[in-house]
């Protein structure tokens, strides 16, 4: 009897405790039809749970203007789940001139209006868009 009772409550705690055996993930591709880049292998914001992972966004152009647009991209990426630069908690940025990329920070600083998340920056010497100069990668987690 003792040990049908604790085959019973072990049977029991693994129905209720077992993690799933598969994540729910959501997708968002920039509105088309498969929310994934089936060429090269990606999609542009994934959520699991409350967390967006969102891949980089480049520009080919280390200016002003250039890392305007990357930002705006991360802003639309974002917006796809209803979340701002005020949900980041993560950026990873990628750039083949690291001292340009300081001479413009201010650039990226006015997207987060003073809350600024953990980052990283890393000069490298080519991204997957050969001409591309800069890309920046968020995480950004949701409220539950």
């Amino acid at each position: 009897m003792k040990h049908f009772l604790l085959l019973s409550f072990l049977f029991i705690f693994n129905i209720n405790f077992a993690q799933e055996a598969k994540i729910k993930k959501e997708k968002w591709h920039w509105n088309n039809g498969p929310k994934q880049d089936t060429v090269i292998g990606y999609t542009q914001v994934l959520k699991v749970d409350n967390v967006l992972y969102i891949s980089g966004a480049v520009t080919t152009e280390l200016t002003p203007a250039g890392i305007t647009t990357v930002y705006n991209d991360l802003k639309a990426s974002l917006a796809s789940y209803g979340a701002t630069f005020a949900n980041v908690v993560k950026e990873n940025l990628y750039t083949t001139d690291i001292e340009t990329m300081k001479k413009y920070n201010n650039v990226r600083k006015k997207f987060y209006n003073g809350d600024f998340p953990a980052a990283t920056w890393v000069q490298i010497v080519q991204l997957y868009v050969p001409t591309a100069k800069l890309e920046v990668e968020l995480v950004a987690h949701l409220p539950k």
